[in-house]
C-alpha cells in the first residue's frame, strides 16, 4: 500500500491532563486512489492528516507513504518530506494576499526539486486567466482552485485536503470536488480528504470513518460516483 498507517495513537499533554485524540488508527491507501476520512469535529480527523503530512508527530505507531517511514524521520528530514512528498489544500485557502494568483503558485514552484510548469497547472484548474489578479479579487471557489494549483505545482505524491469544500457553497463545492477527481485522473495523484459530508465520500475509492480518536467502519467503493453526480 502506498498509504499505510499501523496502530497510530497520539495524546496531547496540557499541565497535568492528558488527552487522548487518536487510539490506535490504522488506514490504508493505494497509490493513484481517492481516500475520505469522514467524521464529526473532535474525532481526530485533522490530526491524523497532520501526522500524515509530517506536520505533528504520533506518540507510537507507524506511518508509511510511498516508502518512506514518516515516523522515523528527524524535524530536518520532515521538512524535506513535506517539501517534496505532500501537498496540502485547507478549508481556508491560506494564500498570501499580496502575492498575485501566479505568484502564490511559483512561490511553491521554486522551492520543489521536480514541480509542473505554472502555466499548465494554472491551466488544468482554470485559473490562467486571472493569474495576475490578487486573492482579494477572486471569488471563494477561484481562491481555492488557486490553494489547489500551489498544492498540485511541487509535483507530490500525495495531496492531503483539510475540508476543501467546507467554506464554499454546493454547486461551487461540486466544481472544486470535480477538480479533485480530475487532478487524480490527470496526474495519477494519490488524494486523501478529510470531510463531515458523507455524500462525498461517493467518489472515493476507500472510505474510513473516524469517532472520538477510532476507525469504526472502513469500506471499499467498488464503483466510484463522479463529483458532479454527488448530491446533498
Amino acid at each position: 500500500m502506498f498509504v499505510h498507517l499501523d496502530n497510530v495513537k497520539k495524546s496531547y499533554e496540557t499541565g497535568e491532563v492528558s488527552t487522548t485524540v487518536l487510539k490506535g488508527v490504522g488506514m490504508e491507501l493505494d497509490k493513484g486512489e481517492v481516500g475520505v476520512i469522514l467524521g464529526p469535529s473532535g474525532s481526530g480527523k485533522s490530526t491524523l492528516l497532520n501526522i500524515l503530512g509530517g506536520i505533528d508527530r504520533a506518540n507510537s505507531g507507524k506511518v508509511t507513504v510511498g516508502g518512506i517511514d514518516v515516523t522515523g524521520l528527524d524535524d530536518n528530514q520532515l521538512v524535506e518530506y513535506r517539501r517534496e512528498h505532500v501537498g496540502f489544500i485547507f478549508q481556508f485557502y491560506n494564500l498570501i494576499p499580496n502575492l498575485t494568483v501566479g505568484e502564490n503558485v511559483e512561490i511553491v514552484s521554486n522551492i520543489s526539486k521536480s514541480p509542473l510548469e505554472i502555466d499548465k497547472v494554472l491551466k488544468a484548474v482554470g485559473m490562467l486567466d486571472k493569474k495576475s489578479r490578487f486573492p482579494r479579487e477572486l471569488s471563494g471557489g477561484e481562491q481555492q482552485r488557486v490553494s489547489i494549483a500551489r498544492a498540485v505545482v511541487k509535483n507530490p505524491n500525495l495531496l492531503l485536503c483539510d475540508e476543501p469544500t467546507g467554506a464554499l457553497d454546493f454547486n461551487t463545492s461540486r466544481d472544486i470536488l470535480k477538480l479533485l477527481q480530475q487532478i487524480n485522473k490527470d496526474y495519477g495523484t494519490t488524494i486523501l480528504m478529510i470531510t463531515h459530508n458523507t455524500a462525498i465520500s461517493a467518489m472515493a475509492n476507500r472510505v474510513y470513518k473516524v469517532r472520538s480518536g477510532e476507525v469504526i467502519e472502513k469500506n471499499v467503493n467498488e464503483t466510484v460516483v463522479p463529483a458532479e453526480r454527488i448530491e446533498w
